[in-house]
């Protein structure tokens, strides 16, 4: 474990622009740096490198944040292994909290595994490649398939000859202890055979691209005979973590926003081939959260391809609700009947097939709505049960407008009303939030071993969080207000305001004390309580306390928050060059005070806007029961409440429509 102090160090010594460019070329503008986007293809800059704030944000796709995340995306690091990279970079020695012996054990067997995998890897390959048998059997095997030299040595293909201990015997000889053979599943259970024999080989890297495991693929035609075997789980090899090609796709599909899933070992490999890179394979099995979760540290696009067999489809369909819970966006392909993408993309070629799964790709959702109604026509009892299942999948869905755009056309599909789907929806989620609450009830979350960020750790509900730069914002809406009362607390909550001797964060927090509850953004009230929290024990607000939270989500509203404000500048030749300062009004980064009495003003007219709505609801309620001394009182409050709105209106030079 790296010690507290030591990411402290770390994390002070890394300079965002240095730590860039790196991987992409920058140009200056103004104070900032711009470049391609490493994330997603354009042709037009839109990636900002900020070195005052330390942060990067792609405008384009919206990715940003700090040295340590740019590594953890760019590169697929983990969180310690980007801070050993940057102290490598900036020679800050790590002195590690020593291991207790159990950790340490564990961490030589690991090593020790990879090592005797990296040992048949080349045993593999050389029977391949420089053996008789290996050419005329297993080489003359892949060629048959199309499958280029190139291609067979950049995925590290191999060949086991079917003799009985070949291997063991050429371990045996360079000293590989046959305990750790028989450990990771090269040999027998007896520690007496070779696993794998008379097989094409497959090696699985994991995404470092060491050499986690082996699937073998016989060469008989005995049908008593496996096609393919896998090497067992081990330390180092966890089946359900775990998906094929994904070390030698990962960049691809960063570039392309987009991974392809296939079945087979194969299909990826004659993807890649054919310049299809953003490729990975199941292997055969039903996709878990472990192996989605690599997908999304890539991307949010899933395209899953199929053969043409229904029955097939509709067992694989019902796996993909997990897909789903992780906020994939899901799309499924159709191939013609007969073809797995191996044959078809060697059939067709590369430009068509790209073409072919970009024409028929069909939402998941939508596709399983169709695929299952061709089934309950007429049969209003098996399509009632076709609606429940359809919302099952709608409701574990976390964006709340993407489910509202699906409702809305399974609505028109299903001949049901919205209202209905809505409902039903509803009650799906309140079961699922209850069960999470009374799970993480009885099961406290354990503490991270790492100092600094837990990413892991949620603390808003996903399906709640917006978009946080102002234009995704709707006009008019509470949440610009809110967002506007945030931005100035994140961006200038520590200023002095000299003409009322206080900081930004306490005029504001202190004028909106009784609000704290009433945020309708969750994200927003936590931060604002948060801020009122820290103030309260004497604490200053600053940028880097919300760059550096522990909150993903703060982490990232913060990071949005503060480019979308360096995004636009006054130019400092107007005034350096051209003798042109702004006449009416300071800076935009100095005119933080007339912002946040705008604010305050705007946020207080919303939120009493919002209490004048429900006192008219109330009023109506009154007057509809006859209680007289009930309807005076309120329309007294009423009266009240329009003065306090026109004075603030008059304040902020709003008009009051009634």
């Amino acid at each position: 474990m790296i010690p507290a102090q030591t990411v402290r160090e770390i994390i002070d010594a890394a300079r965002i622009e240095e730590v860039v460019e790196e991987f992409v070329s920058l140009r200056k503008r103004g104070i900032n740096r711009i470049g391609l986007c490493p994330f997603h293809n354009e042709k037009t800059p839109s990636f900002n490198v900020n070195p005052t704030r330390n942060i990067f944000k792609c405008f384009g796709c919206g990715k940003g944040g700090d040295a340590i995340t740019f590594l953890m995306e760019h590169e697929n690091f983990t969180y310690p292994e980007a801070l050993r990279w940057l102290a490598r970079k900036y020679n800050i020695e790590i002195q590690e909290v020593e291991q207790s012996p159990e950790q340490r054990a564990e961490q030589q067997l690991a090593d020790s595994l990879y090592i005797v995998n990296d040992f048949a890897l080349e045993h593999f390959q050389t029977q391949l490649f420089d053996t008789d048998e290996g050419k005329s059997v297993a080489l003359a095997y892949f060629k048959q398939r199309g499958i280029r030299e190139d291609t067979i040595r950049s995925f590290g293909l191999g060949y086991a000859p079917n003799l009985p201990d070949l291997l063991l015997q050429r371990a045996k000889v360079v000293g590989h202890s046959p305990e750790l053979l028989r450990k990771v599943g090269l040999s027998s259970q007896d520690g007496n055979r070779d696993f794998f024999r008379g097989r094409v080989m497959f090696p699985i890297h994991n995404l470092s691209g060491k050499v986690a495991a082996f699937a073998g693929r016989t060469m008989s035609s005995d049908k008593k005979v496996p096609k393919y075997i896998n090497s067992p789980e081990t330390e180092i090899y966890v089946k359900n973590k775990t998906l094929y090609g994904a070390f030698q796709s990962k960049k691809a599909i960063r570039q392309k926003d987009e991974c392809i899933l296939v079945e087979g070992y194969t299909d990826v490999i004659s993807l890649h081939q054919a310049g299809i890179e953003n490729v990975v394979a199941s292997s055969g099995t039903s996709l878990t959260e472990g192996q989605l979760q690599l997908i999304k540290r890539n991307t949010n696009n899933l395209k899953i391809l199929y053969d043409g067999d229904p029955a097939g489809v509709k067992a694989a369909l019902r796996g993909l609700d997990l897909a789903l819970e992780q906020d994939l966006n899901v799309k499924i392909v159709l191939l013609p009947e007969g073809e797995d993408p191996d044959s078809f993309v060697q059939q067709i070629g590369s430009e068509a097939f790209g073409e072919y799964i970009s024409k028929e790709a069909k939402d998941f959702i939508l596709f399983k709505t169709q695929l299952l109604l061709e089934e309950t026509q007429g049969d209003p009892i098996r399509k009632a049960g076709l609606i429940k299942d359809i919302m099952g999948s709608i409701a574990l869905i976390p964006d709340p407008i993407k489910r509202g755009l699906y409702l809305k056309e399974c609505s028109s599909l299903m001949d049901v009303s919205e209202q209905v789907l809505y409902e039903e929806t509803n009650k799906l989620i309140n079961v699922a939030l209850r069960k999470k609450a009374d799970r993480e009830a009885r099961q406290p979350g354990a503490a991270t071993d790492m100092p600094g960020r837990a990413d892991d750790r949620p603390d808003i509900p996903e399906q709640e969080m917006v978009k946080p730069v102002r234009e995704n914002v709707a006009k008019g809406s509470s949440e610009i207000r809110e967002w506007d009362i945030i931005r100035l607390l994140i961006q200038f909550g520590g200023q002095e305001l000299t003409d009322e001797n206080m900081t930004v964060a306490e005029l504001i927090l202190s004028d909106i004390e009784e609000s704290l509850t009433a945020f309708d953004n969750p994200l927003y009230g936590q931060i604002a309580a948060e801020c009122h929290a820290l103030l309260t024990e004497g604490k200053t607000l600053a940028p880097a306390y919300f760059l550096e939270h522990e909150s993903k989500a703060i982490r990232t509203l913060a990071i949005d928050i503060l480019a979308e404000s360096d995004r636009w500048q006054y130019s400092p030749n107007w005034e350096d060059m051209k003798d042109l300062p702004l006449q009416s009004q300071p800076k935009p980064e100095m005119n933080f005070s007339a912002d946040s009495h705008k604010a305050l003003n705007m946020f207080k007219l919303q939120k009493l806007n919002k209490i004048l709505e429900i006192n008219k609801e109330r009023i109506k309620m009154a007057d509809h029961s006859g209680d007289l001394e009930e309807l005076v009182r309120l329309q007294k409050v009423h009266i009240k409440l329009q003065e306090v709105v026109r004075e603030i209106s008059r304040r902020t030079g709003t008009i009051v429509l009634r």
